[in-house]
């Protein structure tokens, strides 16, 4: 037997672990200083709850975990946080007010190709609500990433767009309803694609060169002047969009955020279900290429998957977590921090340095005790080198001097 881990699963070292601990403590607070709740819920799941928001040729239903209980009942591990948390509200919306805000920081499991950024087993970090459908809510999501990426010592910026503005783009550039979503899938990557590549792989889906064209010159407008040129239009997504972005934008600038944040006309967030304004956050100084999170409004993932007449508009975001911790894991200060206050020797007084331990332990303090008969000199060299502040060598007479 080879002993090893499954590709994409890692251990974490204590040195690493600590600092992973600290960013979701981080987390945790900044989350409910908002007024955010948190819940739990199952890894384990039905794999026809899981894979009914998809149709049977997404690639998402062939990186689910799959497998079957003793009652032969299909079952897999959950994908995201998001579908279980629709399931959440769905079994609970009994006891739950909405708006109905939450925080969840758990593990989820995909059955993809292992690459940088792409694991089969990763900690997923979610902040939702449900039950607001206004651009203020969008706002305080925004506020908050500030906050806890300014506890984390990460210079940010927030890049926002609307899903219905960019619709209402492509259809304004005479394409068909059934390139729209190949076309937004390019008009995303417009950042990385030359002008030259950009337009081909437009005309490459069926798209004209004039409407290639024309689109190169749409997502390259300001929001001042997308207000400018379609303040008149007839297009219905683009109204929408507008306002939404508009929106924001005033309650961007009341709150005193701008600084972070920047419209991106072509960001669309890969998910077909957002349904509204959406978000990413990158690393502002270029340490890391990709995004640090993201998110957007998806307001009728939960209404559909309920179907009980109700409306359920929900927005949320996501922290990436393997990506903070790669730009946090090199912080000598946080990776050297102990966790030990002070160090008892015991010199044949191991019941005693228990007690006194328990009793030291009572006053806040964390303590650990030698315990391997180690010589007085191996076991001060062993708290110089993990940073222990205080040590205590109990002997005979510490105890009847006391």
């Amino acid at each position: 037997m080879k002993i090893q881990n499954v590709k994409g699963g890692y251990d974490f070292l204590p040195k690493e672990q600590k600092i992973r601990n600290y960013i979701n403590g981080v987390l945790k607070s900044t989350f409910e200083e908002y007024g955010y709740l948190p819940i739990e819920t199952p890894i384990l799941c039905y794999f026809d709850m899981l894979a009914g928001k998809y149709d049977e040729n997404n690639d998402i239903l062939n990186e689910i975990y799959k497998l079957k209980d003793q009652g032969n009942r299909n079952l897999g591990l959950r994908y995201d946080l998001t579908v279980p948390f629709a399931k959440f509200i769905a079994l609970n919306k009994n006891e739950l007010k909405l708006p109905f805000k939450r925080y969840e920081i758990n593990k989820v499991f995909r059955d993809g190709p292992v690459k940088v950024g792409r694991d089969r087993e990763f900690t997923q970090c979610d902040v939702d609500v449900v039950g607001l459908s206004n651009q203020m809510i969008e706002a305080e999501l925004l506020s908050l990433y500030v906050r806890a990426f300014t506890k984390l010592g990460i210079e940010i910026k927030i890049k926002y767009n609307s899903r219905n503005l960019m619709r209402g783009l492509i259809k304004n550039c005479g394409v068909e309803e059934q390139l729209i979503s190949p076309t937004i899938t390019i008009v995303d990557k417009i950042d990385k694609l030359s002008e030259e590549d950009f337009l081909k792989e437009l005309t490459n889906i069926g798209l004209s060169y004039n409407q290639a064209l024309k689109l190169l010159d749409s997502f390259n407008m300001s929001l001042e002047k997308l207000n400018e040129i379609f303040k008149n239009s007839e297009i219905g997504e683009i109204q929408k969009g507008l306002e939404e972005l508009n929106n924001l934008e005033d309650y961007i600038n009341a709150i005193n955020i701008k600084e972070y944040c920047e419209f991106t006309s072509s960001l669309a967030r890969g998910q077909d279900y957002y349904t509204g304004n959406v978000f990413e956050v990158y690393e502002a100084n270029g340490k890391l290429p990709g995004a640090i999170g993201g998110g957007g409004r998806y307001d009728k993932m939960i209404t559909e998957f309920i179907d009980d007449g109700e409306i359920y508009p929900a927005v949320g975001i996501s922290f990436g977590l393997t990506s903070i911790f790669e730009l946090l894991k090199n912080n000598e200060e946080l990776s050297s921090n102990n966790a030990i206050d002070l160090y008892i020797i015991p010199l044949g007084t191991e019941k005693y340095s228990l007690s006194l331990a328990n009793k030291i332990r009572e006053l806040g303090y964390k303590v650990d005790i030698e315990m391997n008969n180690k010589k007085i000199k191996k076991s001060l060299d062993y708290c110089n080198k993990e940073n222990i502040p205080f040590v205590i060598i109990l002997g005979e007479d510490e105890i009847n001097n006391k």
